[in-house]
């Protein structure tokens, strides 16, 4: 049987020595959920922070309230400064985030239900992504999760051509 996405995850984190956080907001640890349904996961996930309010970003994850003011909570900036607050909370070296609209209300003429920003913060910086899910409340949830899974696994594949790279300009 095929290895999960969140397993594959974890073989990865596991070969690079590397561990892992969540910060939630729209996802409400549905991320969480996943990776800790592979056996083994506290190994390398520390723990995850479920921040559904704009106080609790705040106080907990040090995201301005100027952000919030400015962007909004769903918004490339929030997803960057949750993941990288998540990362210093969390004590981990790589945290992955996610705000965004689930549905079905809370849409705004700038922003549809079904909007996500989702967020990665390691050593090697800070960044966001935006994606438009066309599903119900529960479909969105589960589209946004396994996005942010897939991209962290594609960061996490990246970071190993990263060092393959390196050692291989080490050789010559």
């Amino acid at each position: 049987m095929p290895q999960s996405l969140a397993g594959q995850i974890g073989s990865l984190l596991r070969e690079r020595k590397l561990t892992l956080g969540a910060v939630e907001s729209a996802s409400g640890g549905l991320i969480s959920h996943l990776i800790t349904n592979v056996p083994g996961s506290s190994d390398y996930y520390h723990g995850s922070i479920t921040t559904y309010s704009n106080e609790i970003k705040i106080k907990l994850l040090g995201v301005k309230r100027e952000t919030l003011k400015k962007h909004g909570a769903v918004s490339a900036q929030v997803a960057r400064e949750m993941a990288a607050g998540g990362r210093k909370v969390l004590g981990v070296d790589i945290c992955i985030s996610d705000t965004g609209i689930a549905g079905p209300t809370g849409a705004s003429a700038r922003k549809p239900v079904g909007l996500f920003y989702l967020g990665i913060s390691h050593t090697r910086g800070t960044f966001a992504r935006k994606h438009i899910f066309q599903g119900n409340r529960e479909q969105n949830k589960e589209l946004a999760a396994t996005a942010t899974l897939s991209w962290l696994k594609e960061y996490l594949s990246g970071l190993k051509s990263i060092r393959l790279i390196k050692n291989e300009e080490q050789r010559k």
